[in-house]
């Protein structure tokens, strides 16, 4: 028993605490606190001076000197109130005394439970429990850190454990709690279930994770007096939360591309940006970057690294950069031929190690780097490619786990790999199509120089079914066709080579660009009927050809004129020497197909040394501008090329520049042209009189005209064509006859009449008198044939030069 002199004249304690009295040595209440009012009913002054015994509902319990125990006290009021009293002897005016203190029972019992909690909780080993004061330094701790959740302080008073989180943890981990912690000290919000890394300095290479909820402690006046911390190790939880997030992650990139380097970038962008690597490298089969099946992962077999990722944004100059090619070596090429992921936790025995060759240090040791993964990409029991990792030697090294985490993600990555390789093998096999469909990207005539660019999309969704075509007609004239197909793909390509081998059968007969239109429309209709499902099939996909666009172009280099016709493609740009370009005035009738409304053609003149820009629709819809906007941006190009007489080949290189700095979404044609009308002298035009009397005139003007050009060679042939071609004109004509010698790559013969009925090739029997004439024709010439003109017909043959002609 100890004893206290103590002033108790001006004692107080808070109600919650119950009530205080000073007992003498006779059992008379000598003083009492100011809480017993409330207590009891009964003033301070009114207990004084009375027996303690008086306030029991069985006074014969009292005394309780040096004990304690649940009681039934009256109050003034008559009623009674269960309590526990407490008493403790000391030293008071007059004698020894005891003081009691009186609390009701439920306060009691709560403060009791508050006091088993608090010892349960610094006495179980599986929860940490912490108190820190302000200045964040431990003052009360159940376990320690290093033993969490397996043996307890020994002493876990304040002397035993006065030292902060940074003498436990890694500098990186203690910075980051510490800051939680002064959070919660400063501003009194209390933090739940905080996760985060505390390794030990102790074992700064062993992953560890806590769950942190935090409090602020506040005295009974409410000053602040330190924090509360209650943590548990989490660290299996946390990893295996880390392990879905991770797979979640990399499912999701990886499978939004089906483009091999996206793939491939995605794959180790993932596993930096979540922290499982310091480094990463993905390297490739060659064959697998074109589509093709991958070979044997054997000894020799050449990879080239597709992507590099690091955590600090620098890739180590002392290993392969991006683009290398090079061979797997060592015991990484081991573990790519069986399939398995190997291993190397510690690179510093590694690097220590007899027999390390310069290209195995080039290819797997970065010197940043402590630990190092290797994980072969394989599919269908083929090996792609290979996913390097490294981890530095600020972090942990890898371990079993990892391994068999990165090979799940490698195992989910490579059929992604494997997908986008047979997507990649298909959008060249689409590509190869569409080229091969396609006419010279460059042809050069007397009447025009040409450049044709096709640009692929940037996937295969977008290849397929859009083309151009420069087509050779009668009489040194040129057509420049262009179109698009709706759809992609191998349909889509395939289609525009069946409406591309139309328009070229269409234009050798010579019919007007209105005409040819209507003539290609009714074929994508009976091309729609034919290629319609069956009826027991799905039957809403549309067909194949239908709602394709095309617009047609003729040029007559001998009359410096151009008529066209569209349907549903946009107009072409015009642009003359020392004039602003222009978007040509064709109004565009209904795509092919769609409609049987007539095409409406236009016709204008051409000066020496235009152009003519034609393209289709995905040219001017890009995201880098309106498609008035990029239209403006095509014009002021085609102004400047025609006004410096630059070559179709460098203007359709510098639009392509300007208007596609990015892989367009669909294919993307563009047919630049500059024309070049034939010079005066080599054309020679006669009209004669349906007389014929006049055959032996055409002739003697033929011959003088071949002299004059030095083409006497052809004389002979050209004057039997020219007799038989008016004397037939004259017979079934009946009208003045036109006749035309033109001198271009070819020696061309043109005679017109009034008659509009197309002459017609056949054998003549040894009995016929006559039926030859074309027969012959088709002899003497290289090519001929007819065509429609607004006043009636010309046929036309053309004779090779010769070498003494050009």
């Amino acid at each position: 028993m100890s004893t206290h002199h103590t002033d108790l004249r001006n004692l107080e304690t808070p109600h919650d605490s119950g009530a205080v009295l000073v007992v003498d040595g006779h059992g008379s209440v000598v003083m009492c606190s100011d809480a017993v009012r409330e207590l009891t009913g009964l003033r301070p002054e009114d207990l004084c001076g009375h027996p303690v015994a008086d306030l029991l509902a069985d006074p014969g319990l009292w005394p309780l000197a040096g004990s304690h125990g649940d009681l039934e006290l009256r109050r003034g009021d008559g009623t009674t109130v269960m309590v526990c009293m407490e008493s403790r002897r000391m030293l008071a005016p007059g004698g020894e005394g005891l003081v009691v203190n009186i609390t009701p029972l439920s306060l009691a019992v709560r403060r009791q439970e508050d006091q088993a909690l608090v010892r349960a909780l610094f006495r179980q080993q599986r929860v940490g429990l912490a108190i820190h004061g302000m200045d964040l330094t431990t003052t009360r701790l159940n376990l320690a850190p290093h033993t969490l959740g397996h043996v307890p302080v020994a002493d876990n008073t304040a002397e035993a454990f006065i030292r902060g989180v940074e003498d436990e943890l890694i500098p990186p981990d203690a910075e980051a709690v510490r800051a939680q912690l002064r959070r919660v000290a400063e501003t009194g919000e209390p933090m739940v279930d905080w996760v985060h890394s505390a390794r030990l300095r102790s074992a700064p290479e062993q992953e560890r994770a806590l769950s942190f909820s935090a409090f602020r402690l506040n005295a009974s006046t409410g000053r602040p007096i330190g924090v509360a911390v209650v943590f548990t190790d989490v660290t299996q939880e946390h990893a295996a939360r880390e392990r879905m997030s991770l797979l979640q992650a990399a499912a999701e990139r990886i499978g939004r591309s089906l483009a091999v380097p996206t793939v491939a970038r995605e794959l180790a962008d993932v596993l930096i940006s979540r922290g499982f690597a310091s480094l990463a490298a993905v390297d490739l089969t060659q064959g697998v970057l074109i589509g093709q099946e991958p070979g044997e992962a054997g000894p020799g077999a050449g990879f080239q690294r597709v992507a590099v990722a690091s955590s600090d944004g620098r890739w180590p100059p002392d290993i392969h950069p991006l683009g290398a090619t090079f061979e797997v070596p060592g015991v990484a090429a081991e573990h790519v031929r069986r399939g398995t992921a190997g291993l190397l936790p510690h690179l510093d025995q590694w690097r220590a190690g007899p027999g390390l060759r310069s290209e195995e240090a080039q290819v797997l040791l970065p010197e940043a780097a402590d630990s190092f993964l290797v994980v072969p990409l394989s599919a269908r029991g083929l090996v792609l490619g290979t996913l390097m990792l490294w981890r530095t030697r600020d972090v942990a090294p890898f371990g079993q786990g990892d391994a068999a985490l990165a090979e799940e993600i490698a195992s989910r990555t490579a059929l992604g790999l494997d997908n986008a390789r047979r997507y990649t093998r298909e959008h060249r096999t689409v590509e190869a199509l569409q080229r091969s469909l396609l006419p010279p990207a460059v042809t050069e005539t007397r009447a025009a120089r040409t450049a044709g660019s096709y640009v692929p999309a940037g996937s295969t969704e977008g290849v397929g079914g859009a083309w151009f075509d420069v087509i050779p007609l009668s009489s040194s004239r040129l057509a420049f066709v262009i179109g698009d197909v709706t759809g992609h793909g191998l349909n889509a390509a395939a289609t525009m080579g069946r409406l591309r081998t139309a328009v070229q059968t269409l234009g050798d007969l010579d019919l007007s660009p209105g005409e040819l239109l209507a003539h290609l429309d009714d074929l994508v209709v009976r091309l729609g009927d034919l290629d319609l499902p069956p009826e027991d099939g799905p039957g809403d996909a549309p067909p194949p050809a239908t709602g394709a666009t095309c617009l047609y172009c003729v040029y007559d280099p001998v009359a410096g004129r151009c008529d066209m016709a569209s349907a549903g493609h946009p107009p072409p740009v015009f642009a003359a020497p020392g004039a602003p370009a222009e978007v040509v005035d064709v109004k565009p009738g209904p795509p092919l197909g769609v409609d049987s409304l007539p095409f409406e053609p236009v016709g204008f003149d051409i000066p020496p040394g235009s152009m003519l820009a034609f393209y289709n629709l995905p040219l001017l819809s890009q995201p880098d501008g309106t498609p008035a906007e990029r239209l403006a941006r095509m014009r002021a190009v085609l102004s400047t090329d025609a006004a410096e007489s630059a070559t179709p080949t460098r203007t359709g290189r510098t639009l392509l520049d300007e208007l596609l700095p990015e892989p367009p979404d669909d294919d993307v044609t563009l047919l630049v042209a500059r024309m070049r009308p034939l010079p005066p002298d080599a054309v020679a035009t006669w009209r004669f009189p349906a007389d014929p009397a006049v055959v032996a005139e055409a002739r003697t003007a033929v011959e003088a005209q071949l002299e004059h050009w030095n083409l006497t060679h052809l004389a002979f042939p050209t004057e039997l064509i020219t007799s038989e071609l008016v004397t037939n004109a004259i017979r079934y004509g009946g009208a003045p006859v036109g006749l035309r010698l033109i001198r271009d790559e070819n020696l061309v013969c043109e005679v017109s009449d009034a008659s509009q009925t197309q002459p017609r090739l056949r054998r003549a029997r040894l009995s016929d008198e006559g039926g030859r004439g074309l027969f012959l024709i088709a002899q003497l010439s290289s090519r001929w044939g007819s065509r429609y003109t607004d006043t009636g017909k010309t046929i036309w043959a053309e004779q090779a030069l010769g070498d003494a002609g050009r």
